[in-house]
């Protein structure tokens, strides 16, 4: 773990420091069950300035990764809908749920966001255990590639963030797929890195 161009950087999400980091309030680059994702915490609306700001998007919301529901309910959202489709998860399948105004810092008045509680490593699951529910959206600027590596990444943000978890070359990995509930029945947005599918919604083999 070393410290450069002021940004930290490590090879573990479960790194004492970026864990105190992201409880700050910072934002950082890191390995993602999918992608690599600037993250930030979703219950700190400076954070999530913060991110929107970095991210230079026109405050496009991004989605939450959790570690349970229990901590998407946290946030403010129904019980009753996050229980009806707990089912899908632990994947990489955003579901996008309805919110409240409370969370209008995060969904930018969109009244919704895509919510995913993935497959967790032990690293993933004592950051987000840690850090609680975190606002995460892809590490690129707006119309350009997802950083695949770590230089990638550096070299869209340098020193802007605070943060960078090396995860190695994620090149070939897919995004998560997304889906909504309408009317009891799951519609497909994006296929992704699992296959859902579209008329009964059932999951299919992995994309990969």
């Amino acid at each position: 773990m070393v410290s450069t161009m002021s940004a930290y950087i490590s090879n573990t999400v479960a790194d004492p420091q970026v864990i105190s980091l992201l409880r700050g309030g910072e934002v950082g680059i890191i390995p993602t069950d999918t992608v690599y994702g600037l993250v930030c915490r979703a219950d700190m609306p400076a954070a999530v300035d913060l991110l929107y700001r970095a991210k230079v998007r026109d405050r496009k919301p991004g989605t939450i990764i959790a570690s349970s529901p229990e901590q998407i309910i946290a946030l403010g959202v129904e019980s009753r809908l996050v229980r009806a489709v707990e089912h899908l998860w632990p994947n990489p399948i955003s579901v996008i749920l309805p919110c409240s105004s409370d969370m209008e810092y995060i969904h930018q008045g969109v009244m919704s966001l895509p919510f995913r509680i993935p497959h967790l490593t032990d690293e993933l699951s004592e950051l987000l255990q840690a850090v609680g529910p975190l606002l995460t959206t892809s590490a690129n600027w707006p119309d350009h590639p997802t950083a695949n590596t770590l230089a990638e990444a550096q070299a869209y943000y340098g020193d802007k963030i605070a943060l960078y978890v090396d995860g190695g070359d994620r090149s070939g990995s897919l995004p998560s797929t997304i889906v909504r509930i309408v009317d009891g029945s799951v519609e497909v947005l994006r296929q992704g890195a699992v296959r859902v599918d579209e008329k009964t919604g059932r999951l299919l083999d992995s994309a990969n």
